[in-house]
């Protein structure tokens, strides 16, 4: 049996794509030696297998994201109908979940990204093949208590409208700020890496200007905890739809600067 597949079958991951990914990493050592995913297991006496580090404890990195901004701003998801925008392989739809959403309807333009553990989880819902701007309640069973996003190759600002769409009164909002989306091409630098912590702090004040305008205030910003998957630094920012909003542009500059401290709430 292949390894990956052995690795999922008997716990060492949550799925066979997670535990190819561990492989890949280099993270795996069958008999004291770094194996690939297609390396093969006798089963009637498989050898010491052990994994080096912790475990992820979501699907992709972005569990570890939302994570982040859960616990920075006291968002209790417990019992709450979610949407993630953006789900791709579903970190924050697993972090919804282990955090106690009652349901989560992901929500990607592509398809067949979401894990396979996830996609048979009967709290979820996949949707797939929608462009999120033009998303509406409609499409995915009506409206929510808490939305996510985390969104590539297009601004946030874009998904805004949609956002509001699907958003119970004083439904929650945390969206990823990824300025290499937002700065424009005469910002970027070279590997794509947006280095001007002005132009962050410029980005960010367009994102929530754009949110507070539709009616969604924001109550908080983070710096994330880390980086993307380019190198960009990224930021996290919590919504409340119906509400002032109480992040200011000194809030802004201390995320921006990397304080560890809420800003805004």
């Amino acid at each position: 049996m292949r390894i990956d597949k052995y690795l999922a079958l008997h716990g060492f991951a949550k799925s066979r794509e997670t535990a190819q990914k561990l492989l890949e990493d280099g993270a795996v050592t069958v008999g004291g030696r770094r194996v690939k995913p297609s390396f093969d297991i006798d089963e009637s006496s498989p050898p010491e297998i052990e994994i080096i580090g912790e475990l992820p404890r979501y699907v992709s990195r972005g569990g570890l994201k939302l994570e982040r901004a859960l616990e920075a701003f006291n968002i209790d998801v417990v019992g709450l109908d979610a949407v993630d925008i953006g789900a791709s392989s579903g970190g924050f739809t697993d972090c919804l979940l282990q955090h106690g959403a009652r349901r989560v309807r992901a929500v990607d333009v592509g398809h067949s990204q979401l894990d396979p553990t996830l996609a048979s989880d009967p709290r979820v819902g996949s949707y797939e093949g929608i462009n999120a701007r033009g998303l509406v309640p409609e499409q995915i069973g009506g409206q929510c208590d808490i939305a996510v996003c985390d969104v590539s190759f297009i601004s946030l600002t874009l998904i805004l409208p949609a956002v509001t769409r699907i958003l119970k009164p004083d439904g929650r909002f945390v969206g990823l700020i990824k300025p290499q989306f937002e700065a424009g091409r005469q910002n970027i630098g070279k590997g794509g890496i947006v280095k001007s912590r002005e132009v962050h702090a410029e980005v960010i004040e367009r994102v929530l200007a754009a949110a507070g305008a539709l009616g969604l205030g924001c109550v908080g910003v983070i710096s994330s905890p880390i980086e993307g998957g380019d190198g960009n630094r990224e930021y996290l920012a919590s919504f409340v739809y119906g509400r002032e909003r109480t992040v200011d542009t000194k809030a802004i500059s201390a995320a921006v600067h990397g304080q560890k401290t809420v800003c805004g709430q």
